[in-house]
């Protein structure tokens, strides 16, 4: 985290033809227990049914040899010397053309050989329209030149993918979509098996572009898939450094792919085994110290935090980072009371959102004011704690000011003002409202006086569960709004969130982690030609027209992206999709018998497990 501003300046793909260099494998031995607060709910193939912190996790787990990965100590997008032997950058007619050659020996956990095909079947697989008639989340990669064409079902080729030899992959990016800050991250591509997935298909290239000889149909998907034993909830062939050998009630067990080839570094698995399991955070504490745990993941309840850190003196050991994300709350903003921006405004100012952080973090967050995390590197330059910025850099975002995003400091006032301008001004008697004395807010409708009752859902399990019962209900209460705030599974509450089942309740709490390739372009959805935040259903041409422009900028203009990114969450705390609630310092906690765990560096257990070992 350290050189945040290195990170980003010189956007540019390596380009230098390089040897893998493989590590001599280390003896494998031992098994590990990592408990997390985010529920697994079997996501792990893609994030088209949802993109929860743990199945992202377990994906990360299972599928590897991605052609490019970024690099937390340099800051650049490059690609996966491990995969990756020499790529080539080109200006065509139709985009930018990337030429793509693999290392040789690349394979599946069974053995199967991966070559250039592998990817391009993902590029075919992950852009076909089937997906929509299963009610998928699907975001199309529209950057490839003529992505859109083949994901509207009007041509079979995807033009802008070609395969001149097993080991070479050409890959343009459409004219359309350049310039792109984070535009070598576009190449993100991990190789799927279509032996497993759409076994009977074959791929092929006649010099037009890629597609599949033989009918990809909704049927086919839903038995290879989406049934019980499926690839997205038990997917067999897989090419990460584990490979998922069970899943079953939350719980997820690994061991090592004895194909895996090993890292951009050179290294490889060496802890055999691998459980992954959701847990409370009031469970946390004492399972670490009873064994039942060896590693607790993106810890940030206080108390877990604080017990935690007691047991430094019982061989505990711990490594802390800031969160790339935050939590908050998800309006339904489709519909009544809360697509009155009035109302999620005044939410904004009552909700006390600073106690929440306290009751819920300890002195390890604060509260969010946008659409941001702490740990992102957006936020570290303008807040002056980015180091190692160059001088010229910090002279042009000088300018720029994070106050200028609307925090909404609790001002209860200016909450009760924005209600009653809404109409939200009657008690349960048809007469005005007096705060302190009437219990809940009213309004006159054609039907009669509706009151002011909203209800929120969260998790079970959640650290934040008992703040947002008391603390924050309460602060509503005494403006005249009622809530009745109520945990639910997780795997329930993602389906709500993706609105992949109805949504039941006005508002539900959640957290997420930001990807590297920050793209809010991607959260919204075209409905009736308007562009839609998708898991709110609130319409806002304007917000997507920023984050549209956002994306636009040319890779390495720092200063330009911050500029544009600040608009961005200007408007975003202006309309309110949803409410951001908190972000924080994450902590995780582990025994001392595991080594070489560099979570610090890579943000990501899955990826700093690799390379760690076990002593006895």
């Amino acid at each position: 985290m350290k050189k945040w501003l290195a990170l980003i300046l010189t956007c540019i793909l390596a380009v230098a033809s390089c040897a893998a260099a493989w590590a001599e494998a280390p003896e494998k031995a031992g098994s590990l227990t990592v408990a997390v607060t985010t529920p697994l709910t079997g996501n792990f193939f893609t994030s088209m049914w949802g993109n929860g912190s743990s199945d992202l996790d377990v994906r990360s787990m299972i599928h590897g040899y991605n052609l490019v990965q970024w690099n937390t100590s340099s800051g650049v997008f490059e690609h996966d010397r491990a995969v990756v032997s020499s790529i080539r950058a080109e200006k065509t007619a139709n985009g930018q053309k990337y030429t793509i050659v693999l290392n040789d020996g690349l394979a599946y956990c069974d053995g199967t050989k991966i070559t250039a095909w592998d990817y391009a079947f993902s590029f075919l697989l992950t852009t076909s329209p089937v997906w929509e008639e299963l009610g998928a989340n699907v975001r199309y990669p529209e950057f490839i030149f003529g992505c859109r064409n083949y994901a509207a079902g009007k041509s079979k080729v995807l033009s802008g993918v070609h395969v001149p030899a097993d080991r070479m992959l050409e890959v343009t990016i459409d004219n359309s979509y350049l310039p792109f800050f984070y535009q070598e991250g576009l190449l993100d591509c991990v190789p799927y098996p279509i032996a497993e997935i759409a076994p009977g298909l074959e791929i092929a290239d006649d010099g037009d572009g890629v597609y599949l000889k033989g009918d990809l149909t909704a049927n086919l998907l839903r038995k290879s898939v989406l049934s019980e034993d499926g690839y997205r909830t038990h997917p067999k062939t897989t090419s990460g450094p584990y490979m998922l050998v069970s899943y079953e009630d939350g719980k997820a067990e690994f061991e090592i792919n004895p194909y895996y080839k090993g890292n951009s570094k050179g290294k490889k698995p060496a802890i055999e085994k691998i459980t992954m399991l959701s847990m409370a955070s009031d469970e946390m504490a004492r399972a670490l110290k009873d064994g039942t745990v060896t590693l607790l993941n993106k810890v940030s309840d206080a108390k877990v935090i604080a017990d935690c850190l007691a047991m430094a003196d019982s061989g505990i050991a711990s490594a802390d980072y800031p969160r790339t994300g935050l939590s908050f709350i998800s309006y339904n903003a489709d519909r009544a009371p809360l697509d009155d921006p009035a109302v999620r405004q005044a939410i904004a100012y009552i909700a006390d959102r600073d106690g929440v952080a306290e009751e819920t973090l300890g002195g390890y967050g604060m509260k969010a004011a946008g659409y941001y995390g702490m740990g992102q590197w957006m936020y570290q330059l303008l807040s002056g704690k980015a180091q190692g910025v160059k001088a010229d850099l910090q002279q042009k975002v000088s300018a720029l000011k994070l106050d200028e995003i609307e925090a909404y400091d609790r001002d209860t006032e200016k909450g009760a003002a924005l209600l009653d301008a809404a109409g939200w001004n009657l008690n349960e008697n048809g007469e005005a409202f007096k705060a302190g004395t009437d219990l809940l807010r009213y309004r006159q409708t054609d039907s009669g006086l509706v009151p002011l009752k909203l209800t929120l859902a969260y998790a079970q399990g959640s650290a934040a569960g008992p703040a947002l019962e008391g603390r924050l209900a309460d602060s509503l209460k005494e403006a005249g709004i009622g809530l009745q705030a109520k945990a639910i599974d997780g795997s329930d509450l993602l389906n709500q969130y993706y609105r992949l089942s109805e949504p039941e309740y006005d508002m539900l709490f959640l957290a997420s982690n930001f990807e590297v390739v920050y793209d809010p372009v991607l959260n919204f959805t075209t409905m009736d030609g308007k562009h839609v935040w998708k898991t709110s259903g609130l319409e806002d041409e304007q917000l997507w027209k920023l984050a549209a422009d956002m994306r636009k900028t040319q890779g390495g203009d720092a200063a330009a992206y911050c500029r544009k990114w600040l608009a961005f969450e200007k408007r975003f705390s202006e309309i309110l999709p949803a409410l951001p609630m908190y972000t924080n310092t994450y902590y995780d906690f582990f025994t001392d018998a595991l080594q070489d765990y560099p979570v610090k560096d890579t943000l990501s257990w899955p990826q700093a497990i690799v390379g760690a070992s076990l002593t006895e």
